[in-house]
């Protein structure tokens, strides 16, 4: 060829072997990543044919994980953590302190230094929140409290690591590492004066996101998604992803996987959040396997034959000791045992935290390329074994519940001093609160939005039906107008899903209508002109009614007339008084 296409050739194989691997780790009832991991090792330099570039396979890694972490931030909820606080924050921090000690020792027995022991440690003792949304979804236990707080741990464990891939740089020179110059002469600091730069940088770096992010980016996304523009919309996510995580490894030497964390965090404030949740999704897919099949290219699969001993101490350490510490920390903090059963077959794996830190560990120079391996090779056998561990529980769960007398089934199923009943009631209100929240953005059917729109509040089950005949769809992409001032006023909208924001003559005073609710409702009856703009802030999808079609059928049904032309007196004038003092309406109806 008249040009380098490795790139391309690490991409496109790359993405075959992994689909062809993922899809039989999913046949075999595996996670697909044990796939992606496989489909690393055949094309790393330890195995024969083809050989991946490691510098390329290294930088499309680095996306993968700005990616994953701007996901995580993005799904960062703050509600779902306070309802598990008292059982997930210290369980979470205890139990990576005592995997983390665990090994240390283990890694002294074996001759390694305290920095490489630190940093192996720390992979082994945090679990992949993919793999155990996996499995808890399979069981159909995502919702339920003993699901909830595995999965609050896991956050706790998640927020624990990206203090971690703060810090690991400023201690690095400590623990014996090397941590390239920067020009600065940061790299040969004092731990004081690294840990201080290093605080300084971070705090500002925060300060500045967590200040100007909330103003300026929702506001941002708003802009873009008023232009109507798909392909600008997720350009702008992408943007605002890697460009925040970017600027902040420059500017503030702040790793690309705290940047983009916090992007997803100041995103995820914005109405549009779902949507850029959404847009994003394929890409954050996409390079998430890339980034799973280059941590199998630095795998030595010859690992398994030469330290076949280190190997099954390091998964003994994933699958049994992590398991025990968690099912000790929920007993001592006074939770049921069966809720700390489900917390060890939870956390008996690890996954993508292990190999960002593992990763990281390796470029510092403080973890030994066997290291690494060794942790990918406890993530392999750890989440192929995890569908076991639950399975164990299962079967357990019947036989240990009818154990001993009253009181044991009280500790087994309730807990002691009434601990787990108060978080049941906490989990509910923040159920609740969540709820409400994720309304904003149901999908309505045209039965419901009948049901609840009170001209048609009367009507019988066979009248609706009738009614229901007469609709038609509409879409409109954000930016779009949907009504106009001046308009002939010919049809009702009732709003299935999407966002829309009502501009009345006087600009200042704009309304937000959500899914569920309803404008336009007087051209049913005066067939007038708009008196107002609706422009749809999102990718709106709206029922219509026509006024033609409202007349034909109250002319099938004329007793409904009446009620129907009174009430929408009533609520005309209450529009009109809205219009002329910018009073708050009584109900979600805006212009006529």
């Amino acid at each position: 060829m008249l040009h380098d296409v490795t790139l391309i050739s690490t991409i496109a194989i790359g993405f075959v072997l992994a689909f062809a691997f993922g899809y039989a780790a999913q046949r075999f009832r595996l996670p697909p990543l044990v796939g992606y991991a496989l489909a690393g090792i055949v094309i790393g330099p330890f195995t024969p044919g083809f050989v991946a570039d490691p510098a390329i396979t290294g930088q499309l890694a680095e996306i993968g994980v700005m990616l994953l972490m701007f996901g995580v931030g993005l799904h960062f909820s703050l509600a779902d953590l306070m309802a598990v606080r008292r059982i997930a924050v210290p369980g979470a921090i205890l139990q990576i302190a005592l995997a983390t000690l665990l090994g240390i020792a283990l890694t002294h027995f074996w001759g390694w230094s305290l920095g490489a022991g630190l940093v192996l440690g720390l992979s082994l003792s945090v679990a992949s929140t993919v793999v155990l949304l996996k499995a808890l979804e399979e069981r159909n236990a995502v919702s339920t409290p003993n699901g909830r707080v595995a999965v609050g741990w896991l956050i706790v464990e998640d927020l624990a690591m990206v203090l971690a891939l703060v810090l690991l740089p400023a201690f690095a020179p400590a623990l014996g590492g090397h941590v390239p110059d920067d020009g600065h002469g940061s790299a040969h600091a004092s731990l004081l004066a690294n840990l201080g730069d290093t605080a300084i940088k971070v705090s500002a770096f925060v300060l500045i996101v967590l200040f100007f992010g909330p103003r300026v980016m929702p506001w941002l996304l708003r802009q873009v998604a008023r232009t109507g523009s798909r392909e600008l919309f997720t350009l702008c996510v992408l943007a605002v992803a890697l460009g925040i995580a970017f600027g902040s490894a420059k500017l503030f030497d702040v790793s690309f996987a705290l940047g983009a964390f916090f992007a997803g965090v100041v995103l995820s404030e914005s109405d549009l959040s779902h949507r850029a949740a959404e847009n994003s999704l394929p890409l954050q897919d996409a390079f998430a396997v890339l980034f799973f099949v280059s941590v199998g290219v630095l795998f030595d699969p010859s690992i398994l034959i030469n330290q076949p001993g280190h190997v099954a101490a390091v998964v003994a350490l994933i699958i049994l000791g992590k398991a025990l510490i968690a099912l000790g920390i929920v007993a001592a903090l006074g939770y049921p045992l069966h809720t700390g059963l489900i917390a060890a077959a939870s956390l008996a794996q690890i996954g993508e935290f292990s190999f960002i830190l593992a990763g990281l560990g390796l470029s510092y120079q403080l973890l030994p390329v066997e290291g690494l391996s060794l942790v990918l090779a406890g993530a392999l056998l750890s989440i192929t074994l995890n569908p076991l561990a639950f399975a164990c529980i299962d079967r357990l769960d019947p036989w240990l519940a009818s154990l001993g007398g009253p009181r044991w089934k009280a500790l087994y199923s309730e807990g002691r001093g009434g601990r787990f009943a108060r978080f049941q009631t906490e989990l509910e209100t923040a159920r609740r609160l969540a709820a409400e929240k994720a309304a904003e953005h149901k999908t309505f059917s045209p039965d419901e939005l009948v049901r609840q729109f009170p001209l048609f509040s009367s009507l019988t089950a066979e009248q609706r039906d009738v009614l229901l005949l007469h609709f038609e769809t509409r879409r409109a992409q954000p930016g779009e107008h949907v009504i106009r001032t001046g308009d002939h006023a010919d049809s009702v909208y009732f709003i299935c899903s999407g966002e829309v924001e009502v501009i009345p003559p006087r600009r200042k005073d704009k309304i937000k209508l959500g899914a569920g609710a309803f404008f336009g409702e007087m051209a049913l009856l005066d067939g007038g002109t708009r008196s107002a703009d609706v422009i749809a802030l999102d990718y709106s999808k709206f029922l219509t009614l026509s006024r033609r079609d409202f007349l034909r059928f109250l002319k099938r049904y004329p007793t409904l007339r009446d009620p129907i032309v009174a009430l929408a007196r009533e609520r005309g004038a209450m529009n009109r008084k809205f219009l002329e003092d910018t009073a708050e309406p009584a109900a979600p109806v805006t212009s006529g």
